[in-house]
């Protein structure tokens, strides 16, 4: 009985259902936090303005309520909210070191981070169907995308959210952890929470796997088929100087596509099958797909639409 019970006094030593975890910001840089928290708050000052901005100009700006700059506003909104989710942690490691964090609050970080990365996969998808029936179908734009419509889309976009993201995080409360839970990045991903578990994640796993086919899974061939039949239609018209004008209208929308989908998917491959590579590769990979998306959208739409970036002129002229 006795080397029983001392097993049990070690499993019980090694593992907790509540632990703290430990965050991570660049790995063997950490006596010069002080300086690259500089470039940190510049990324994030741009993210949070620039965003900022693009909201304000669009409720504001009467011109600016038509389907588009309202999709728009959406992907600034999930944009502003996935600053928002990771800006604490990132900063209070960088200036205060403050590295640990419960599980509860490990689980509400993620629920704002992954929430607004569903969101924003959802508004690409949108803004692709907006384009699709401005360019293939341009008779039935106005009918087809209603303001009742484009609620309607944005509520889909939520309960979407919500119905996939609470039993993932659920699904993380009956888990033990091993007690040295240091974690990849400086906020909670999901999954490099449960690679840490003691217990079995299998469950997990298949629900995460799930996440991933009902998002990125849906929303991508939805994305690409939206552009081949646009494709197809510009390849109709017989103008080239037409041709160009058409289709310079999606190329705002496919970069942002392409600064959302192929970071994220990076970070995803890194995590799956990249367990050998530096952990400082982790960091990148993990502040380019946080950073990225947030930081260049709104430079991104100001340079190359013509109405917003007229409005964020008029805007700051008039300060």
């Amino acid at each position: 009985m006795l080397p029983i019970q001392n097993n049990m006094e070690i499993l019980s030593n090694l593992t907790s259902k509540f632990p703290a975890f430990f965050l991570t910001s660049i790995p063997g840089l950490e006596s010069v936090h002080a300086w690259i928290s500089i470039p940190f708050c510049c990324l994030y000052t741009v993210a949070l303005s620039g965003n900022s901005m693009i909201l304000f100009v669009i409720i504001t700006q009467q011109s600016l309520h038509e389907p588009m700059y309202y999709f728009l506003s959406m992907l600034s909104a999930a944009d502003l909210g996935l600053t928002l989710s990771t800006m604490s942690t990132t900063l209070g490691i960088l200036w205060f070191d403050a590295r640990e964090i419960s599980l509860d609050t490990c689980i509400v970080q993620m629920f704002f981070l992954h929430g607004f990365t569903f969101m924003e996969s959802g508004v690409l998808v949108s803004m692709a169907f907006d384009r699709y029936v401005a360019i293939c179908d341009p008779l039935r734009y106005t009918t087809s995308l209603t303001n009742s419509r484009i609620i309607q889309m944005g509520l889909l976009m939520i309960i979407r959210t919500v119905v996939l993201i609470v039993p993932l995080l659920l699904l993380l409360k009956p888990l033990y952890f091993c007690k040295m839970n240091t974690l990849s990045h400086s906020y909670c991903y999901h999954p490099d929470v449960i690679k840490l578990a003691c217990s079995d994640t299998r469950a997990n796993s298949i629900w995460g796997l799930i996440n991933l086919i009902l998002t990125t899974g849906v929303d991508t061939p939805c994305i690409i088929l939206s552009y081949i039949l646009i494709v197809r239609s510009v390849l109709h018209i017989t103008s080239p100087e037409e041709r160009h004008k058409v289709f310079s209208t999606c190329v705002s929308h496919i970069g942002a596509v392409t600064i959302f989908y192929v970071p994220m998917m990076s970070l995803s491959l890194v995590h799956r099958y990249g367990r050998t590579a530096p952990k400082v590769v982790h960091s990148m990979m993990a502040n380019i797909y946080l950073h990225l998306p947030p930081v260049l959208n709104p430079i991104i739409y100001s340079v190359k639409t013509k109405q917003i970036r007229k409005a964020v002129c008029s805007l700051l002229l008039t300060k």
